[in-house]
C-alpha cells in the first residue's frame, strides 16, 4: 500500500493535541512497531574536530565562531577502532564517526575514513558517519566500505533555516540525503530544538522529516546545548513540554524509525527522559561526550534504564 505523506496541517493537528492524549497515542504507535522495553544504544566519536568552514549558529566547531575549542586533525584509524571496541564493551551496537567538514575531499583523508568504516564494521558494530555534504560517488564509496547509516540533519524548518546557517542551503541538505539513498545507505536525519525557533518551525521540521520517502530509519531529536562564542549562546532553554510534543509527534508520524533522544540530555530530568521514552524515544547515545558537548555518564544511563525496566540492545520490531 502506497504511503500518503502528511501535509503540514496534519502535522500541526497532531503536535497540538492535548499533551497527555498525544503521549498516549504515541505510546500506542510505538508498541505496535517496537519492543517498548528495548533501548538501542550508539556511541558518537569526533574523528576530526574544529575549524569547520560552515557557520552553523549552534556549533562550537565552526571556524566562524570564537569558541574555546581547540582544533584537532583527523584521528588515526587504530585510535578510532580502539574507541569502537570500548563502545561495544559498554553496550553500544552502533558506532558513529563525525568529522567537522563542509564535506569530505577525495584523497588521503577520505581514504582513512573508508578504512575506519571497514575496520569498525569488522568488529560487528553497525556503522554511521556524519561528514557534511556528500557527492554521489563519495556516498557510493562509503556504502561499499560497509557504512550502514549516514547522518545529515535538517536542523530546523525550511523557513527558519537561513537564521541558523548561511554557508549551505536547506536544499543542499536534501541533495546529500538523496545521494545517501541512491547509494543504498540508511538515513539518520533529525533536527535541533531550542534555537529560538517558533512552534510552527518545530512543526515544519517534523513535516519535512515525515514526508521523506522513504522515511528516515533513524531520527535524532536534539536540544540545543548553548556554547559560549556561538551566535546561539544566549538562546533560552526549550520548554520541556515542547520537547515531549516533538518526540511524541515524531513517533506517530514516523512510526518505524529508531527515535533517538540525543543532545541536551544532561539538562533533562530523569522524569522528562522517562516521559520521552514512554512517548516513543527508543535510542540514545552512550558515552560522556557527543562530539564536543557533554552527555550523561555511562553509569547514570544504565541506572536509569534499570529503574525503568529498559534493556540495552537493538530496538527489536514486533
Amino acid at each position: 500500500m502506497e504511503r500518503t505523506a502528511p501535509d503540514r496541517e496534519d502535522v500541526a493537528r497532531i503536535y497540538r493535541r492535548p499533551l497527555l492524549e498525544l503521549v498516549f497515542a504515541a505510546a500506542e504507535v510505538h508498541r505496535r512497531h517496537h519492543d517498548p522495553r528495548a533501548m538501542q544504544c550508539s556511541t558518537l566519536l569526533s574523528i576530526k574536530t574544529g575549524a569547520c568552514a560552515e557557520d552553523c549558529g549552534y556549533c562550537s566547531q565552526s571556524g566562524h565562531h570564537a569558541t574555546d575549542l581547540e582544533s584537532e586533525k583527523l584521528m588515526p584509524v587504530d585510535e578510532v577502532v580502539r574507541a569502537a571496541r570500548v563502545a561495544r564493551e559498554q553496550g553500544a551496537d552502533r558506532f558513529c564517526m563525525g568529522a567537522a567538514w563542509r564535506g569530505p575531499r577525495d584523497g588521503r583523508s577520505f581514504d582513512q575514513v573508508l578504512a575506519m568504516v571497514r575496520e569498525v564494521k569488522d568488529l560487528g558494530l553497525e556503522t554511521c558517519a556524519t561528514l557534511g555534504m556528500l557527492e554521489p560517488h563519495q556516498a557510493q564509496a562509503l556504502r561499499h566500505s560497509g557504512l550502514d547509516f549516514y547522518n545529515h540533519n535538517l536542523d530546523t524548518s525550511p523557513e527558519y533555516y537561513p537564521q541558523v546557517v548561511s554557508t549551505r542551503s536547506f536544499q543542499d541538505r536534501l541533495q546529500t540525503l538523496a545521494s545517501v539513498r541512491e547509494a543504498g545507505m540508511k538515513v539518520c536525519c533529525g533536527g535541533i530544538l531550542g534555537m529560538g525557533e517558533s512552534e510552527e518551525d518545530r512543526i515544519g521540521l517534523l513535516h519535512e522529516l515525515a514526508r521523506q520517502d522513504p522515511q528516515p530509519e533513524s531520527v535524532p531529536i536534539n536540544c540545543l546545548v548553548p556554547v559560549a562564542g556561538t551566535p546561539l549562546a544566549d538562546a533560552p532553554p526549550l520548554a520541556w513540554d515542547q520537547l515531549l510534543r516533538a518526540v511524541a509527534s515524531a513517533r506517530i508520524l514516523i512510526p518505524q524509525t529508531q527515535l533517538r533522544l540525543s543532545a541536551g540530555r544532561t539538562s533533562m530530568s530523569e522524569e522528562l527522559q522517562a516521559l520521552c521514552f514512554l512517548a516513543g524515544a527508543n535510542s540514545v547515545f552512550l558515552g560522556d561526550r557527543l562530539l564536543t558537548t557533554p552527555n550523561p555518564e555511562h553509569s547514570d544511563d544504565l541506572a536509569l534504564f534499570h529503574k525503568l525496566g529498559l534493556q540495552v540492545g537493538h530496538a527489536v520490531e514486533v
